[in-house]
């Protein structure tokens, strides 16, 4: 895939890409005051009532009000630390799978050309809001693009990453439940975001309240620089949240999903009105957009994607969603039947169906549900097996009960700490935001995960230092002292990629028999792709033992 990547790159900017250069939003129908930021400490910021706290729990809670072009300022000088930090981590991330600095001008310039047009497809009132965000950008990369450009960029990213499957974007699952699967018969909706992009990038989470000029005032949940929605509810019960679908290369930015999912957010309260809004706009990517409504007490799933459109709805109360598409339009879609045969998608659909049999729904039930490492059954399958609903890797976790517009949302590690409880008829019952404190902890907020206090768990995070370190010189083709990395195995046993890379950290070494053993183990255990099921088998076949030679019958793959 990187290679495709790369050659694509070399063509277009060998060929001089024409690039029509962003020019910033005219923004003078806007009155907006430039934000004077008081604070104390590392822990508060304010501007009249707008004000970035950080809460006892780690989490940043970000109360924003105004205008467009005052909610991008105020977001941006409250948040200025934050949006440099992430920023930085997403650029430094782009530098890690492209270390040749001519492939990363060959990347920047193809950056240019994919999003030519972005701002041709991002609504007015957002554009005014990343413009006065992106004053307040690092000029540290003014050398790929100009501040408000590389705004567009970034809120480009996910659906870019996700599209060329790099950022492990691909993993989300999420539940909604009501009538007799819920106490209560209340509408119930759980779902982990699975992005990862490093350790760094997680620890600054920011849940974001927003009370717009226009539309309703609305919370979401992301990291700072981020207007755009992944999960969210607002005022009139309505949630989102989205599932990455299988996609091809884009060749060209349209709408990004997150700004696509803040206007569903920001001016939708029923189902009826976000599916009227997702019509309206053109994507670049597939994507499974679920939406929840208090009014109507039932959710539903939006399946976009550049040339089809499709609402998938259930009738018995229970609307799971992985990664495959589930309505009609998508029945004899060849990728989408691809993605449900050949990847993990289809395993954690049915371990969601395995875990909301029988009993009935609570917050604490569905907690449960998506911090579940199991495979089928109960059967083990390793920690950071991507056939678990779990994989030990989210940047979030949210639950939301739309009816009481009460939002769970997940502190570290993963989903395992503690869900903080945030009632939005309290946060947003006034014309303004409360005094400049952190939302008040209550008896609602849902425990942490006990499996944190367990030696598994500790053996996980050593495991997942040893695989980082040798996975890099596996990449950067470093000298592999097998030794070395020989605890994997025994500090996940039930992971396939721990007896995988293990074999690769003695085929690096020429240790051929002794990769043969770890591939063949490998292969007895639970592996999410197809492909990477064939890789080991094609690793096996190409070592052929004599009694002259101890080497492989030809080059590796």
């Amino acid at each position: 895939m990187k290679n495709v990547c790369y050659a694509l790159l070399l063509l277009l900017c060998s060929c001089g890409v024409f690039h029509r250069k962003i020019s910033p939003p005219n923004v003078s129908s806007y009155s907006a005051q430039t934000p004077v930021v008081a604070h104390i400490k590392d822990s508060l910021y304010y501007f009249e009532d707008n004000y970035l706290i950080r809460n006892q729990q780690g989490i940043w809670e970000l109360y924003l009000s105004g205008n467009p072009l005052q909610l991008g300022l105020n977001s941006g000088a409250l948040t200025q630390r934050l949006y440099h930090r992430q920023d930085s981590l997403l650029f430094s991330k782009l530098k890690d799978f492209v270390p040749s600095e001519r492939k990363q001008h060959f990347l920047y310039r193809f950056l240019k050309w994919f999003n030519r047009d972005i701002d041709h497809y991002i609504l007015p009132i957002y554009r005014a809001e990343l413009y006065g965000q992106s004053r307040y950008a690092d000029s540290l990369f003014n050398y790929i693009a100009p501040k408000y450009e590389r705004s567009l960029y970034l809120h480009s990213a996910h659906d870019i990453g996700h599209a060329l499957q790099d950022l492990m974007l691909v993993g989300c699952s999420s539940l909604a439940a009501w009538g007799t699967h819920t106490q209560g018969g209340k509408l119930l909706i759980g779902r982990n975001f699975d992005f990862y992009l490093s350790d760094d990038f997680a620890t600054e989470k920011l849940v974001r309240f927003v009370r717009p000029t226009e539309g309703y005032p609305f919370m979401s949940y992301a990291w700072g620089g981020m207007i755009g929605v992944m999960s969210g509810m607002n005022t009139e019960g309505l949630t989102v949240t989205i599932n990455a679908g299988k996609s091809n290369i884009p060749l060209k930015a349209r709408t990004p999903i997150s700004l696509l999912c803040r206007e569903i957010l920001q001016f939708a309260s029923t189902t009826e009105e976000a599916i009227a809004i997702a019509k309206k706009r053109k994507v670049f990517v597939s994507e499974a957009i679920m939406v929840g409504s208090a009014k109507e007490k039932k959710a539903v799933i939006i399946e976009v994607s550049p040339k089809k459109f499709g609402v998938y709805e259930v009738d018995n109360g229970l609307l799971l969603c992985t990664n495959h598409f589930q309505s009609t339009p998508y029945a004899k879609d060849k990728k989408n039947r691809k993605q449900i045969q050949q990847t993990h998608t289809a395993y954690r659909y049915k371990k969601l169906q395995e875990l909301t049999q029988g009993d009935t729904l609570t917050p604490t039930h569905m907690a449960a549900i998506l911090r579940n490492t199991e495979g089928l059954k109960g059967k083990a399958i390793g920690y950071g097996n991507e056939k678990a609903l779990n994989q030990l890797l989210a940047y979030h976790s949210v639950i939301f009960s739309p009816e009481e517009r009460i939002a769970w949302v997940s502190t570290a590690p993963y989903q395992l700490g503690e869900y903080i409880a945030y009632d939005l008829k309290e946060i947003f019952k006034g014309e303004t935001f409360a005094p400049h404190t952190a939302y008040p902890q209550t008896q609602r907020n849902i425990p942490a995960d006990p499996f944190v206090q367990t030696q598994a768990y500790k053996n996980y995070e050593l495991y997942r230092q040893l695989e980082e370190r040798l996975t890099k010189q596996l990449r950067e083709k470093a000298l592999i002292e097998p030794s070395d990395y020989r605890d994997l195995t025994s500090l996940n046993p039930d992971y396939w990629k721990a007896y995988y890379l293990l074999g690769e950290a003695y085929w690096a070494n020429g240790q051929y028999e002794e990769a043969q053993e770890q591939y063949k183990i490998a292969l007895t255990k639970e592996i999410p792709y197809t492909v990477e099921r064939e890789q080991i088998e094609k690793r096996i076949l190409l070592y052929q033992p004599s009694s002259h030679s101890s080497s492989p019958s030809s080059s590796s793959p």
